[in-house]
């Protein structure tokens, strides 16, 4: 499992994310840099004011009035003025850049004998001292003072203005990413022996370059498949005129001759004749027939069962109830009917076929009792002229299962061939419910 998104559009959109986040902490960063020094000047200059201003008015303020003078700086502005005391404990102020430029202007201004502390005997806050007539005292201001504007307050408006730029990010690499996913729609369509409608030929010159190669492409397949049909149609007229002509002969011998020899012959027309159907269904299965919305897939499996239990072959049926699914009910008649022939031909006289609902599909299954499929045969038993070296000697194209194939993913289902509990192979068919 990986967090890594699998889809473009989100790959996309990750990296564009990733882009601008980094470029807004570097923005934001270089802010910071770029402010540092012309800040720490300006809160360097409020302090030597204050202080200046303090100490002036000390100096010329009378004697009486001092008392006062500083009470109301403390009320009005929240500076104190206490006098130096020896033995007193101070705190310098943290190792921080900012910090470390505002005391090295506040000493260029005040002078080198000036010192600026973080605490003074235990109270935090800004302390910077100066001296009148070789006396020392400190200015006390609110820790406030000392405070760099943190740009981080612009932070929420960062984020507001990234989360529109990802916002925007989105919708452009979704508007690019539209035709990609009707090329992966239309290719699934393809996939499932369907012809899919041209996709639009819109968007960059590399996405319109790319629809239009996929709409050729869509176009000579679809031209080749009826090529194909047209010519196994024509094959099958000519072939089946002589064939019927072959038959009415034989029939006509009326017991003169062998008749074994007779009884073989017809037998070969009739396996030709049902040669040729095969070719003809594997070649046209794509087209023809339109898909119904309500299918009832249990009456189409009844329906088939039942005309062989006319015809004397033990086929049984099991089946649970399942929701109308789309279907092309002649292409899923077929489907079931070859699964059910090759069941009869390889597996015995007993065969079963089971439906039941598994979350959003439906599943068909015909059990056999036959030698079944050897490990790793499945797959290539689904191909078209594929058959088991025992079933060579045997009539048959090996297209039944390929046909079947088809028919699933003309469906967007698929078939497994597997083996069954007590011997045999287990046919199963999984239809999907919602199209």
């Amino acid at each position: 499992m990986t967090l890594f998104p699998r889809t473009l559009l989100w790959r996309s959109v990750l990296l564009i994310a990733l882009l601008l986040v980094i470029a807004h902490l570097a923005w934001l960063q270089i802010f910071r840099v770029s402010e540092r020094e012309p800040r720490a000047r300006q809160v360097a200059q409020q302090i030597a004011s204050v202080v200046n201003l303090t100490r002036a008015a000390l100096i010329t303020a009378q004697p009486s009035k001092r008392l006062e003078l500083l009470d109301e700086l403390s009320q009005e502005e929240g500076i104190q003025v206490y006098s130096g005391e020896r033995g007193e404990r101070i705190t310098p102020l943290p190792d921080q850049p900012f910090l470390r430029l505002v005391e090295s202007e506040v000493r260029r201004q005040l002078g080198p004998d000036t010192r600026v502390a973080a605490s003074r005997n235990g109270i935090r806050g800004a302390w910077v001292s100066f001296r009148i007539d070789g006396d020392e005292y400190w200015v006390f201001m609110p820790r406030s003072r000392l405070e760099r504007a943190d740009p981080l307050r612009w932070v929420g408006w960062g984020a507001l203005v990234l989360a529109l730029a990802l916002l925007g990010a989105y919708l452009i690499v979704a508007r690019i990413n539209r035709p990609l996913r009707e090329l992966t729609g239309a290719a699934a369509e393809i996939g499932r022996g369907r012809t899919p409608p041209p996709v639009a030929e819109t968007g960059p010159s590399e996405i319109r370059t790319l629809a239009h190669a996929f709409n050729s492409m869509a176009a000579d397949l679809k031209r080749l498949d009826e090529e194909r049909a047209l010519l196994l149609a024509g094959v099958s007229h000519d072939l089946r005129t002589p064939l019927s002509r072959i038959r009415l002969g034989l029939e006509m011998l009326d017991g003169k001759g062998d008749a074994a020899l007779r009884a073989g012959l017809v037998q070969d027309v009739e396996d030709i004749d049902a040669a040729i159907g095969q070719f003809l269904d594997f070649a046209r299965l794509a087209a023809g027939e339109t898909a119904i919305a309500e299918g009832d897939l249990n009456a189409i499996v009844r329906e088939v069962c039942e005309s062989y239990a006319r015809a004397g072959k033990a086929v049984s049926t099991r089946l649970e109830t399942l929701p109308p699914l789309a279907l092309r009910p002649f292409a899923v008649q077929r489907l079931i009917a070859n699964l059910v022939d090759n069941a009869l031909r390889h597996g015995g006289p007993a065969v079963e076929v089971l439906t039941w609902p598994d979350g959003g599909r439906a599943v068909i299954e015909v059990l056999d009792r036959g030698p079944g499929i050897p490990p790793g045969e499945s797959e290539r038993m689904l191909q078209p002229f594929t058959r088991l070296d025992r079933a060579r000697s045997t009539s048959g194209t090996g297209l039944g299962l390929a046909i079947v194939d088809r028919i699933a993913r003309l469906h967007g289902g698929s078939v497994q061939l597997l083996a069954r509990e007590g011997g045999g192979t287990r046919a199963r068919v999984e239809l999907p419910l919602k199209t």
